[in-house]
């Protein structure tokens, strides 16, 4: 998810942030003027990578089992890949950073990977419903490659170099004497933010399939502990790395958070749900089935 609306930038400029740590300013666009600003930038990068590895073991764990389209809700998918969806539109209507809006594409691209594997062990095991669950899946597909490829051939909108306070609330008069104020949020960045609201209650909905799914089958065989693991890492890494960053000039502690309000509950909030998932981890690991008895399982049940 993104962190924040700002601007890149122009390459090599840096009258904006003197006193800034070059590396962040380079490489993320962020003007890091101490030690709250530059860990705030290390956790995110750390957050980002943790979201990156966390596609990893579930693509092992799909064709190791073989049994994806059991172990994993077409809805919780769907969800996660809307949410995914929503946060690139969002993103990229914002304005955000030009790294924070490729890694939504990756999201996006990470997304698709996924249901194009549940499609595909969908369709190899013949499971009922089989044709409805593809039949939903290719709409997202087609709009996730529609979208991110969209966005890679524009690339982000440049913006002013300046680094402003923007407040959800507040308009402060531009020129006028006394300590700077927040400036009003332009009407693509309110779009931005109300879709950021929207992909936040999406990443929320996308876990409750996913908890029901497991509670029924009583099992977790086929999901990767480590993709929520590193999901939860990284969840944690990233709201605490917003948390953490110092407020725009102008700008008070609750008007930031108010303005990162939308990622910090797609991101913590959704902390709290991967919890329970693990949890039910740790209440369904005794006695579990090895692969072929899960799958034998499955398909007896299949079959009744």
């Amino acid at each position: 998810m993104a962190t924040g609306l700002r601007a890149w930038p122009p390459a090599g400029n840096t009258s904006g942030c003197p006193d800034g740590a070059r590396w962040v300013l380079r490489l993320l666009g962020e003007c890091a003027r101490d030690g709250r600003d530059v860990g705030s930038a290390v956790l995110g990068l750390l957050s980002i990578g943790c979201f990156a590895a966390a596609t990893l073991p579930q693509f092992y764990q799909a064709c190791k089992t073989g049994i994806m389209d059991r172990a994993l809700s077409i809805y919780f998918l769907l969800g996660w890949l809307g949410g995914d969806l929503l946060n690139l539109i969002g993103s990229f209507l914002a304005n955000q950073l030009p790294l924070q809006v490729y890694t939504a594409v990756y999201y996006v691209l990470a997304d698709l990977v996924m249901l194009s594997l549940y499609c595909y062990y969908k369709a190899k095991n013949r499971g009922r419903g089989a044709t409805a669950a593809i039949n939903a899946a290719i709409p997202f597909c087609l709009l996730g490659m529609a979208a991110a490829l969209s966005v890679l051939g524009h690339g982000p909108a440049p913006g002013p170099a300046a680094f402003r306070g923007r407040s959800l609330l507040s308009v402060g008069p531009e020129g006028s004497e006394g300590p700077p104020r927040p400036q009003p949020l332009s009407r693509s960045e309110i779009v931005g933010f109300a879709i950021g609201s929207v992909s936040s209650v999406l990443y929320l909905c996308s876990r409750l399939p996913q908890i029901y799914t497991n509670y029924r089958r009583k099992s977790t065989a086929g999901v990767s502990f480590f993709l929520f693991a590193l999901v939860m890492l990284g969840n944690l890494l990233y709201g605490t790395g917003v948390l953490l960053k110092n407020p725009e000039p102008g700008q008070s502690e609750g008007d930031y958070v108010l303005h990162h309000l939308p990622w910090l509950v797609g991101s913590l909030g959704v902390l709290a749900l991967d919890v329970v998932i693990s949890f039910q981890f740790l209440a369904y690991r005794t006695g579990q089935p090895a692969a072929g008895e899960e799958r034998e399982a499955l398909l007896a049940e299949h079959g009744d």
